[in-house]
């Protein structure tokens, strides 16, 4: 595991879009597994400048989204769909028909789960794969539970969870109470894992998921267990990992 601190979300996002298009520029056909949220925005932003720039290209990629919220569209203004289209896949070279999302307007759960299990290993898992990190330590929407679940489930969201995307609705009633995501397998199969943070607040759970007990009771702890993982985090957020482990982060600015 490698942990890359940088003083602000700038210089995070940066570092951490760098490692995405390296990627790339390694392998043009490559298998992106993305991520959404607030935290990837900046990235995202990077990655659509040097597409402009002309420093790389995603047009010979696939893209294979976590997760999905259950319950709305793809052209309504909360979904994944819509949000990776405002922040990115509008901004580069990515052929829609190479983008893939869990449909969240399918009401067969175990059919969706099943379809897009198969689309993930298909594609052969994602080369490297994008990764935030909720409040409760969940990716994707992988919540704190008793087991790890490995394939592509239906999971009802938690207090937590709906509470901090509250902030993304008119008001909390609006948040979707459950969603699809790619499961534990689908995410630990990747040749390579980028999990971003930033903030205050993501620093105690941080510090848990990385150095803490591997438990399902903290998804991301799983991460511990792969042999490829790429941390990029700013100050605030590695404020309780540089107390606890300095040697550990290796500082950018």
């Amino acid at each position: 595991m490698k942990i890359y601190g940088g003083k602000t979300y700038e210089q995070m996002s940066e570092k951490a879009a760098s490692v995405i298009a390296a990627q790339v520029i390694e392998k043009p056909r490559s298998v992106l597994g993305l991520a959404t949220g607030s935290t990837p925005i900046g990235l995202y932003g990077f990655l659509a400048r040097w597409y402009k720039e002309k420093y790389v290209s995603f047009a010979q990629c696939k893209t294979i989204n976590l997760d999905e919220y259950c319950g709305i569209g793809p052209d309504h203004d909360q979904s994944y769909a819509y949000f990776m289209r405002e922040n990115l896949f509008d901004q580069i070279d990515v052929l829609p028909e190479n983008t893939n999302i869990p449909n969240g307007l399918n009401p067969d759960a175990a059919a969706e789960c099943a379809r897009y299990d198969k689309v993930i290993e298909d594609l052969g898992y994602a080369d490297v794969q994008l990764l935030g990190l909720g409040n409760n330590g969940h990716i994707g929407f992988n919540e704190p539970a008793a087991a790890f679940v490995p394939g592509v489930n239906h999971v009802m969201l938690t207090e937590s969870t709906i509470n901090a995307n509250a902030r993304f609705f008119a008001s909390r009633d609006e948040v979707p109470k459950s969603a699809y995501t790619m499961g534990i397998k689908g995410i630990m199969n990747a040749r390579k894992i980028l999990l971003v943070a930033n903030g205050a607040g993501k620093a105690e759970i941080l510090e848990k998921a990385l150095f803490g007990p591997v438990t399902p009771e903290v998804p991301a702890s799983v991460l511990q267990l792969h042999r490829d993982v790429v941390v990029c985090a700013d100050e605030a957020a590695l404020s309780v990992i540089s107390q606890k482990h300095p040697e550990e982060i290796e500082w950018f600015r």
